[in-house]
Formats: structure tokens, sequence, C-alpha cells
């Protein structure tokens, strides 16, 4: 019986060896995809649960490097989230305030979006990482470094060419807030100031985060 273990424990090092491999190779894959992206356009539905709540929005999101991102909303028309590199800005039309905070301070749950418009790494990226077939693609999931005390998981449903199709954030607190992407548009051309935010006349800027 010891010596069939013995001869077992070398198959399952190289199986386990392999498996990690494997999984390296599906991550560079992601990590390669958007590493030669300068600007991204894409439609985004949005789905959210929890505190009661349970709503669906969409827009357009627009990316660009080095770490712009504009949520545009469909409903109401000129709700937005604004990354301009420096500070991210949250406004809804009507309100008589738009949130500001300094982009390093950022954790809104959009933000792990942000590893896309710098150098992507998901090893870095991400503690605990799980790698697995999800249809035609692979769903890698993690807790995204610096967010653990708000999100238990991120998972990240990408295709076989590595560009994420959804990515669901699971909260400690049991909320869940998940994004679908379609329409992908790669390397569009994109304006310094489709990421510039007009502070409305009559508003007023306060610093901190507002959720919407």
């Amino acid at each position: 019986m010891q010596t069939r273990w013995m001869l077992l424990v070398p198959l399952v090092l190289g199986w386990s060896t392999l498996l990690v491999a494997q999984d390296d190779a599906i991550l560079r894959k992601v990590d390669e995809h958007y590493n030669h992206l300068s600007s991204l356009k894409t439609h985004y539905s949005e789905h959210y649960s929890g505190m009661g709540m349970d709503r669906v929005e969409e827009g357009t999101l627009l990316l660009k490097k080095p770490g712009r991102m504009r949520w545009s909303y469909a409903e109401p028309v000129g709700k937005v989230f604004v990354l301009d590199g420096k500070y991210g800005w949250f406004y809804t039309p009507g309100d008589a305030q738009v949130q500001r905070v300094p982009a390093k301070e950022l954790d809104d749950l959009r933000s792990p979006l942000r590893f896309l418009l710098g150098h992507t790494q998901l090893k870095k990226e991400l503690d605990g990482i799980a790698v697995a077939a999800e249809g035609a693609g692979f769903r890698i999931s993690g807790v995204q470094k610096g967010m653990a005390e708000r999100v238990q998981r991120l998972t990240l449903v990408v295709s076989a060419t590595g560009s994420i199709e959804r990515m669901k954030l699971e909260e400690v607190d049991g909320a869940v807030t998940e994004f679908t992407f379609s329409g992908m548009e790669e390397n569009v051309p994109v304006k310094d100031g489709d990421f510039v935010f007009v502070v409305p006349r009559g508003v007023s800027v306060v610093e901190g985060i507002k959720p919407i």
C-alpha cells in the first residue's frame, strides 16, 4: 500500500503543477488582451440586489488609459460616474450636490475595472484566485486587494480570447452587483474631454462617496 502511495505522489504533484500552469496561462491571456488596449467602449447592464432593493440599469462605459473611465447611464439621462485620473465624480440630474473623491481613495463597486486602465496583472490584483471553465470561456474569482472589508468575492467571466463579458461583486453584507458587457469596441478614438466632468450651475461639490 505504501509503495502505491509513493508512486501516486509524483502523479498528483505533476497534475497539480499542470493545473497551475493552465490557470496561469488563462490569467495571462486576460492580462495580454487588455494590456494592448488604449481605449474601450462597451454597453453595460448593471443588476443590483441587496438592502431591500432590486434594480437594473444600463448605459455606455468608456475607458481610456491611463486611469480614466466614464459610466453614462441611459436612465436618467445625465446620470454619470466619471473617473478623470485624479478624481471620481458621481452625479444624478436633479441632485443639488455632486460627490467627488480622490481616485486613490475610491472604493466604489465599479473601481475593480480600474486595473484594466493600467498594466493588468490579475495575479497581483486578486487574492485567493481560482480559475474554472465557464461555457466556451472561463470564470476567474478572487478578492481584490484593498477591498476585502467590503467585497467578499469578485468574479470575472471571460471569453476564450480573454475579453471580460461579466463581472460579479458579492459584498460582505450580502448585496450582489453584476455587470454584463456587450458590443465591445476596442481602441476606439476617445477625446480627453470625454472624461472631464463639468459641474452644473447651482450644484455644489461635496467630498465623499455616494453610491449610484
